[in-house]
């Protein structure tokens, strides 16, 4: 069987789809066994190889009708994706949506559906393609992989797909995603310049992360003589919420991250006195369960998969009440006891999400679909 992976997302992009992408194709090479694993991207910068793969063979266009096509498949639905990518059997798309397909089966990632739950909150062309095109994508897609169950079940209830062709696999953390030295975590403070203690949050700069309520609770926290700092780029419709960023009665407590790299992530984490995330809706979320790998006390919204997710592992806070929020957080800071226990619950649970079983999981997708054989209830992933 040889299955070719569309891994655009994971050269172009840093936030959530494009990490998926990358750790996914990194781990399913090793796990290939007698089948074969094609990767293909536009390489428009010509930048060359833009991960290692183990295993892989790779593809990239680098001419100018790779744009045109990309374009294309968005107006007119042509041409087909195998006449750049090659032939494959299993063609996967990790990237919410099947550009237009000769041949072959195809299986594609949707990670969630924010676009009809909170459109407001979409930036405007990203919604119009989206909601364009789910439908086409999940009545000519073989297979469906979720990052949660809690996205399989929107699926089904807001668009009807069938459940027999949804698989929910949940993602892996990275190997580096651990606590990291003292030594590594001075050197990213001094680095930043946090002096004080600092809660934190890590995100791109847009309206479903809930950054304006964010500034709300921390001002509730009075009595919390240090810093809040936003670690994200800018994304979209952020004008508004860097204003109340600024317009805060306490914005020179308030430091604002946008320049980092992956690599100062897990200093970051491990730096703050907690970590947290008060998004509205997640169809996975890696950043708070990247904090608890590396042993930082998680508070989150009870909100989308973040139960599913995170367990009992963090204090999941019920309503969007900033004096709710504050008085969790005040707790977390001040009961030794519940901060040792958080940290503890939080390493263990982070230890289950591995690109492994991920990995394992997704061939098993490729293996079935390509058979033909029906998707069983028992391939939905669980953390039971």
């Amino acid at each position: 069987m040889r299955v070719v992976v569309d891994i655009q997302a994971g050269v172009a992009q840093r936030a959530g789809v494009g990490r998926y992408t990358k750790a996914l194709a990194q781990h399913l090479g090793p796990l290939a066994g007698s089948d074969e694993l094609g990767l293909f991207y536009f390489d428009f910068q010509r930048k060359g190889d833009p991960f290692p793969v183990e295993g892989a063979r790779r593809k990239a266009i680098r001419w100018c009708p790779g744009r045109v096509a990309q374009k294309a498949w968005k107006t007119v639905y042509w041409p087909p994706f195998d006449w750049f990518a090659g032939r494959a059997d299993i063609y996967h798309f990790p990237n919410f949506i099947r550009p237009p397909l000769s041949r072959g089966k195809s299986v594609v990632t949707i990670h969630d559906i924010a676009f009809l739950r909170y459109p407001d909150t979409i930036e405007e062309r990203n919604l119009r393609y989206l909601t364009a095109q789910i439908r086409r994508t999940l009545a000519h897609t073989d297979a469906v992989i979720t990052v949660s169950q809690f996205t399989a079940h929107e699926l089904q209830e807001l668009l009807g797909t069938p459940r027999e062709k949804i698989f929910a696999i949940h993602n892996g953390l990275t190997d580096d995603m651990k606590r990291p030295d003292p030594a590594a975590v001075a050197a990213v403070r001094k680095q930043f310049g946090l002096t004080r203690p600092y809660l934190l949050t890590v995100g791109t700069i847009e309206p479903r992360k809930n950054i304006e309520f964010l500034v709300r609770v921390f001002e509730e926290l009075k009595s919390f003589d240090g810093d809040l700092v936003i670690a994200g780029r800018r994304g979209w419709k952020y004008e508004p919420i860097l204003q109340r960023v600024h317009s805060s009665i306490r914005a020179a407590r308030i430091r604002h991250i946008e320049a980092f790299g992956e690599e100062q992530l897990p200093a970051l984490y491990a730096g703050a006195e907690v970590f947290l995330f008060p998004s509205m809706y997640e169809g996975f979320g890696f950043p708070p369960l990247e904090a608890m790998a590396c042993g930082t006390p998680v508070a989150a919204a009870r909100a989308a998969s973040m139960p599913e997710i995170l367990g009992e592992a963090a204090d999941l806070v019920e309503d969007f009440d900033a004096g709710l929020w504050g008085f969790v957080v005040s707790k977390i800071l001040g009961d030794r006891a519940r901060r040792t226990e958080l940290v503890a619950k939080g390493l263990a649970r982070a230890q289950r999400f591995t690109w492994e079983e991920a990995a394992r999981r997704t061939w098993e997708v490729y293996r079935t679909t390509a058979s033909g054989c029906p998707a069983l209830g028992t391939w939905h992933s669980s953390l039971t």
